[in-house]
Parts: structure tokens; sequence; C-alpha cells
């Protein structure tokens, strides 16, 4: 197994990418907290604890919306005391809408930034000070092909994502002295609750899946195969860079 014994948080982890993620990692050997953002996400999270101990592995669910200073302290604090520490933590907690430049709000603006930037590095900054004195660690951020492809329409979660890019790298520049891997997961466009209207119009989803080079759109389950492989041993050199999965999307000059 990639991760036996490994201690890990996964934000976001009540559906999605975040939920395959936690599942995976698991099978993999790793300890799992399922963080869950409010009381609609609690159900998912704990049907994900139970999927992971039925098949034999540890795992608890925690509350806690990662925009939160106090909650992300206690997400961390909590998670470290009940898995015995903390050396892995995939950054997953993600969201998104619609919504052009010139009538955007304020209040979208931030809640997005707040969610994807900021509760990124919240998690980031605490995750990292138990690894780095313990000497040893990996963050694994999920980002976007959006961190690097502008998309009309969602010009705050492309800046979201592209800061969470910068983020990174400069995390993986101060923390490799004290044995800390900082990378980012970008996956393209994926079947997953987020996606929920693209794959409810089937002429859009098809216009999406025409720019793929694979032809279709990917699994959650690849993505967190990535991401186990990512935050493993097997990747030991591999920190300060983006790891994309995106079935060749961003090899298309023309993105939806």
């Amino acid at each position: 197994m990639l991760l036996e014994g490994r201690k890990a948080i996964v934000t976001g982890a009540s559906s999605g990418i975040g939920k395959a993620t936690a599942q995976r990692l698991a099978v993999e050997g790793a300890l799992v907290c399922l963080n869950y953002h409010s009381g609609a996400d609690k159900a998912g999270a704990e049907q994900g604890v139970e999927e992971i101990i039925k098949a034999g592995g540890k795992a608890i669910a925690l509350q806690a919306d990662v925009g939160s200073e106090d909650g992300v302290i206690r997400l961390v604090s909590e998670t470290a005391k009940e898995l015995g520490g903390l050396d892995l933590l995939v950054n997953n907690a993600g969201i998104e809408n619609q919504v052009a430049l010139t009538e955007m709000p304020l209040a979208d603006w931030e809640r997005i930034l707040r969610t994807n930037l900021t509760g990124a590095f919240l998690c980031l900054r605490e995750a990292a000070k138990l690894m780095v004195a313990a000497k040893g660690g990996v963050i694994v951020n999920v980002s976007s092909v959006h961190e690097f492809i502008p998309w009309p329409g969602y010009a705050h979660y492309c800046s979201s994502k592209g800061g969470l890019k910068l983020l990174m790298e400069t995390a993986s520049r101060e923390l490799a002295a004290s044995g800390v891997r900082v990378v980012n997961v970008a996956p393209g466009a994926i079947t997953t609750p987020i996606n929920e209207r693209l794959l409810e119009h089937p002429k859009e989803e098809h216009a999406v899946e025409a720019e793929i080079p694979l032809g279709r759109m990917g699994k959650a389950e690849e993505v967190a195969a990535a991401i186990a492989w990512v935050a493993s041993d097997e990747a030991g050199y591999v920190t300060g860079t983006t790891l994309v999965v995106d079935g060749g999307m961003s090899l298309y000059p023309k993105f939806v």
C-alpha cells in the first residue's frame, strides 16, 4: 500500500473528488479524516466513513468551515488527536458559480475566494506547523486547469485557482528544507456534483467532451488515484509543481 500508516485530512470530503480521495487514501493504508462544511454535508461524509470502516480502514468525519480560522485550527487539532498525528493534507474544498465579471457582486467574489484560496491557506498553514515539527509531510491542493486557463463567467474562480498555484509554489520553497512537499493536482472536466449543471444538459456535455482529446469527462476516482500517488513516497522527488489530470483538455486552444 502506498500510504500505510499515514494520517490524513481531506477537506470537502462529503462528495465528489474529496469523497473519492478519502476512500482511495484509506485503501492505500491511510487513516483519514473526512472534513465536511455543514449539516447538509454531514450524511455524505458519514457515509464515506462507514464505507471505509466496512472495508477495513479507519476514518472519522469532522465538521469545519475551511474559511474560518477558528474552525480550521480546531479541525487540524482534533484530527491530530484522533488519528495520532497529521502528515498528509488534501486541500480539496472548493465552490464556484457563474456570473459575468461586470455583474459580479462583491459578496460572490469574497465567498469564492474565502473557500477556495483563504481556506486552502488556513489549512495549509495549520497542517504545515505539525509537519515542520515532525520533519515531514505532504500537502496536496486540488486546483483546476483554470489555474492557467481563463474561463469567462468565472473570474473569481479562476483567480482563486491562479492564487492557489502561486501559494503552492511559494509554500513548497519555504517548507522543502523541513521535509514537507507541496503540490497541486489540477483536474479538468470531471463528473462530480460541481458539474451537475453541465451533466444535466447533454448538448453542453458533448461540447465539453469534444474539446478533450480522450473524448470523455474524467472520473473522481481517476483524480483520487493521482492524489494518492503524488502523496506517496513514490513521488518523493515531486514538489512545487502541478500535476494536470484533464484527458489532454489543456492541449487545445479552445476551452469551455
